[in-house]
């Protein structure tokens, strides 16, 4: 059936696209800002939440926030050094990867390090997120839920009925276990007991100052160092003791193959002897046999043949007669 004209669809919404107008804009706003701060962050931000990101803008008023697309931003800043902005400002761009933003300042390096390292926000976990402890729900009562939402409790995988009234749960439930990624349901339910465990934290990346400074903050990792090369010396140190094993266990099993060849090749010359004798002894009783039917045979045929000439010759006497 054709489709109508008159069947359209109208979209009510008033909300537009973000274009390349919205793009220019933010490539405008970072280079006015460049001009305005004396210092730029790069930041990374762990366990995004954009209600913790709003109420961080509005305690640093002072400053300003970018939190967009990598490359708009980059490209804001400069990419190479013909086109930075300002001088070094195209080795900021390097850090813009995964999930972060700038942060313009007038602030003392110190003074936002020491802030920010302070500064945390603890939230609810979301599916994919790993457990940081282990949360299990004792058999009996729960009398923080409303009977109402009993029958999404057990969609979401929870041993739980009605009794006179009380979400009660029927056995013990283990939520969630620690080191673990969490799945929607598990996440949901921790978000319903109020249980939070994500948190809202910002790592400062780098900075670059008008002075022409870059410096890059190390992160955490990387202080480990001696703890992974010990780590190393001890993988090599064990794969070099696989190795020799290795190497032992090649020489004694080619030994045994060699023995167990040497065994199967005598064995293999007599039983082929054998079968040889055997065949032999076959095929001179099957000649014996072939010979003795092949005379049966003749003599049958030739007693057959003088049968039939006596019966022909009797016939041809009998008609001879009524003739």
């Amino acid at each position: 059936m054709p489709k109508s004209k008159r069947d359209k669809k109208l979209s009510l919404t008033k909300t537009k696209k973000k274009g390349l107008g919205f793009k220019q804009h933010l490539v405008d706003d970072i280079r006015r800002c460049v001009q305005d701060y004396k210092r730029i962050f790069v930041f990374s931000v762990q366990n995004m939440r954009n209600s913790k990101l709003k109420d961080l803008r509005t305690e640093w008023r002072h400053s300003r926030f970018f939190f967009g697309k990598n490359k708009v931003m980059a490209l804001g800043l400069g990419k190479t050094k013909e086109t930075e902005a300002q001088d070094k400002l195209h080795k900021v761009t390097k850090h813009l990867i995964g999930q972060c933003g700038l942060l313009f300042t007038n602030k003392e390096p110190e003074e936002v390090l020491d802030w920010f390292q302070d500064y945390s926000e603890s939230d609810f976990a979301r599916a994919g997120n790993v457990a940081t402890d282990t949360v299990t729900l004792p058999a009996g009562p729960l009398p923080q839920f409303p009977h109402s939402i009993e029958p999404h409790l057990r969609q979401l995988g929870m041993p739980t009925s009605l009794q006179r009234g009380v979400v009660t749960m029927l056995s013990e439930f283990t939520v969630c276990k620690a080191d673990q990624a969490l799945k929607p349901e598990q996440a949901r339910i921790l978000k319903l007991l109020g249980h939070q465990m994500a948190e809202f934290k910002i790592t400062m990346k780098c900075m670059w100052s008008k002075d022409g400074k870059f410096k890059k903050f190390e992160s955490k990792k990387k202080k480990n160092k001696k703890t992974s090369k010990s780590q190393e010396d001890i993988l090599d140190v064990d794969m070099k003791e696989v190795d020799d094993s290795v190497d032992v266990g090649i020489e004694v099993g080619d030994g045994n193959v060699d023995a167990d060849v040497e065994v199967e090749g005598e064995s293999v010359d007599a039983a082929i002897e054998v079968r040889d004798e055997t065949v032999d002894a076959a095929i001179e009783v099957r000649d014996d046999t072939v010979d003795a039917s092949i005379e049966v045979r003749d003599e049958t045929v030739g007693a057959a043949i003088e049968v039939q000439d006596e019966i022909v010759d009797a016939g041809v006497d009998i008609k001879s007669d009524k003739k």
